[in-house]
C-alpha cells in the first residue's frame, strides 16, 4: 500500500488534490486553531456539575432554593443532547438577592467570557425598551438583524428582538439570553419570543432547543417575603421552605401583575417557563457572609469588627421585627469603601 501511495498521489489531478486540501483544512483545522485564540461557541469543556456546585456554594448565600432548582435544572438541560425546548428560567425576589449573582455563574460555567461572551446577550427593559410606543418596532421581525440597536436602543437601530435573537441563536445553538428587570417590561412585548420557546423542532428552519432564557424579575418578591416570614413566626428554619410552597404563587402574581411583562403572557398561560425560582429575603447572617466574600475579593484579610460594623450600617424590615435586608447585600460592596479609603 506504501509503494502505491505515489502512485495514487500523482493519478489525482493537481486542482482536485488542491480543492480537497483546502476543503480539509476549511473544514476541520481551521477551524480548530481558531478557536486557540478566539471564543467559539461551545468551545468550553462539558459543564461540571462540581464546578458549579462549588461557585453556587461559595458565592450565594441564603438561597437554598434556587441552588438547589439551578443546580439540577441547569446541568440537566446541558446533559440532555437532544432537548425538547429551550432551558426557561424565571428568577424572581427583591433586589440584592442574587438574581443577577446566578445568571453571571451560569454564563460563566458555560463560556469562558462569562456574561462578555459573544454568546451571552443581556437585555436590560428600561435600557433596550423604553418607549412603551414603540412596542410593535420591539417586536418586528426585520428582514435582518443588527446587533449596534442593543446599545443605543432608538427607533432608527432597530428595535428587532425577534431577528436579534434568530441571528444569534443561527450564529451559536448554545446561545444564553438575560432579560433583566421584566417587572419594567411593556406587557405583550416578551409574547414575541413565545415560538422561540415552545416545542417546536425548527422555527423557520432555525432551532431554538438548545439555547437558554432567563428572566429576573421583583415581581413576586412580596408574596416571597409572605411565605419566609410565616416560617420565621412560626419558628422554622428558612432551609424548610420548599419550592411547592411559593412556585405556583409566583406564576399567578406575575401572570396578574399588571406591572409586569409578564401580564397575562402567553408564556405563562402556555406554560413555557420551565422553573419559576424564589429568591428568599436575606438575614443579618447571610449579609455578613457577602461582606467576607468582598473582602476576600479585594485582597483584604477578613476584620469581623468591619464585618459587624457594616452589616449593622444596613436597613432591614418589617420595622418591627427587622428580621430581612431591605436591600439584600447589593450596597455592602459600596459601604466597605468607607472603611478602606484609602
Amino acid at each position: 500500500l506504501l509503494l502505491l501511495a505515489p502512485l495514487a498521489v500523482r493519478a489525482v489531478e493537481p486542482i482536485s488534490l488542491g480543492l480537497a486540501l483546502a476543503g480539509v483544512l476549511t473544514g476541520y483545522i481551521y477551524p480548530r486553531l481558531y478557536c486557540l485564540f478566539a471564543e467559539c461557541c461551545g468551545q468550553k469543556r462539558s459543564l461540571s456539575r462540581e464546578a458549579l456546585q462549588r461557585d453556587l456554594d461559595s458565592k450565594l448565600f441564603g438561597q437554598h432554593l434556587a441552588k438547589r432548582v439551578i443546580l439540577n435544572a441547569v446541568f440537566g438541560f446541558l446533559s440532555n443532547p437532544k432537548p425538547k425546548k429551550p432551558l426557561t428560567l424565571s428568577l424572581h425576589g427583591w433586589t440584592g438577592t442574587g438574581k443577577n449573582f446566578v445568571s453571571k455563574i451560569i454564563a460563566e460555567n458555560i463560556y469562558e467570557g462569562g456574561l462578555n461572551s459573544d454568546y451571552v446577550h443581556l437585555f436590560v427593559a428600561t435600557l433596550h425598551f423604553p418607549h412603551a410606543s414603540n412596542i410593535t418596532l420591539y417586536k418586528a421581525r426585520a428582514e435582518f438583524w443588527n446587533p449596534s440597536w442593543m446599545t443605543l436602543g432608538s427607533r432608527e437601530s432597530g428595535d428587532q428582538l425577534q431577528s436579534w435573537i434568530r441571528g444569534n441563536v443561527s450564529t451559536c445553538a448554545r446561545s444564553i439570553f438575560i432579560f433583566d428587570e421584566m417587572d419594567k417590561m411593556h406587557a405583550g412585548l416578551i409574547d414575541a419570543i413565545k415560538p422561540f420557546l415552545d416545542y417546536y423542532d425548527h422555527v423557520d428552519g432555525v432551532s431554538y432547543q438548545k439555547a437558554i432564557f432567563i428572566f429576573l424579575s421583583n415581581a413576586g418578591a412580596e408574596r416571597i417575603t409572605d411565605v419566609a416570614l410565616d416560617f420565621w413566626r412560626s419558628g422554622k428554619q428558612r432551609e424548610e421552605i420548599k419550592l411547592k410552597d411559593m412556585e405556583q404563587a409566583l406564576s399567578v402574581s406575575a401572570f396578574n401583575n399588571k406591572n409586569s411583562g409578564f401580564w397575562h403572557s402567553s408564556l405563562i398561560d402556555r406554560n413555557l417557563i420551565d422553573y419559576f425560582v424564589p429568591f428568599l429575603p436575606l438575614e443579618y447572617k447571610h449579609l455578613k457572609m457577602c461582606i467576607r466574600v468582598e473582602m476576600q475579593s479585594r485582597g483584604f484579610e477578613i476584620d469581623e469588627d468591619i464585618v459587624t460594623k457594616v452589616a449593622e450600617e444596613m436597613t432591614f424590615f418589617p420595622k418591627e421585627e427587622r428580621v430581612f435586608s431591605d436591600k439584600g447585600c447589593k450596597t455592602v460592596f459600596t459601604k466597605l469603601d468607607y472603611y478602606y479609603d484609602d
